[in-house]
């Protein structure tokens, strides 16, 4: 692996289990067992290495949110999106603890974080005018945009309601099942337009995720 991927890894290690306040790039060289300068080599500040592990959050993230296009989507397709979402987030949450704190000291990442806002919404409509088309939710144009909105407020702050109100246990507790109940808040949003198969698995799902 080169230094330079070893860098963004331990940083993420290091941000996600500490916190990214605590984290200097003298820690993390001294992680890797590297001289500062080495890793300076790579990136000149800490806010190099998170633009760059949010890139990667980024791309991640507008993957899973690719609709197939040769045939409809299904109830395992939308639960997929959820699971994978929230499943992303849990391998980079350092940077929903305090994500407006990394924007205010990190001028291009608050530029690319609204752009990928704004990217998420779009695709976001995409996948629900799809499972309309499958059968699996019924609603408005304007309320599928409201629909995505307020599921995005929830995913992306739900790490730091864990954090901040202890409602699931202390903050060290916090494990990537806790994280993916944010689902079951989602479920509870969606249900007035669900339809077909998915209105049916709804209570199956509610117990798998509101466990």
């Amino acid at each position: 692996m080169k230094t330079r991927d070893k860098i963004l890894l331990k940083s993420l290690e290091l941000f996600n289990e500490q916190g990214e306040r605590k984290v200097t790039t003298n820690h993390i060289a001294a992680a890797l067992g590297i001289s500062p300068g080495n890793l300076y080599y790579h990136f000149r500040n800490k806010e190099e290495i998170i633009f760059e592990l949010f890139c990667q959050y980024e791309q991640a993230t507008l993957s899973l949110l690719m609709a197939p296009e040769d045939r409809p989507l299904t109830y395992a397709d939308k639960i997929g999106y959820f699971e994978g979402i929230l499943g992303n987030m849990w391998v980079y949450r350092f940077l929903h603890r305090d994500l407006e704190h990394l924007m205010a000291d990190n001028a291009p990442l608050q530029e690319r974080y609204r752009q990928f806002a704004l990217q998420v919404l779009v695709q976001g409509q995409r996948i629900y005018q799809r499972l309309a088309e499958s059968g699996l939710i019924a609603a408005e144009p304007d309320e599928v945009t409201a629909l995505i909105m307020n599921i995005w407020i929830i995913i992306t702050n739900w790490i730091t309601f864990l954090v901040t109100t202890g409602m699931f246990g202390p903050a060290d507790t916090i494990s990537h099942d806790l994280v993916k109940r944010g689902i079951y808040q989602i479920l509870l949003l969606e249900a007035p337009y669900l339809r077909g198969e998915a209105l049916e698995k709804l209570p199956e799902m509610k117990a798998r995720y509101g466990g």
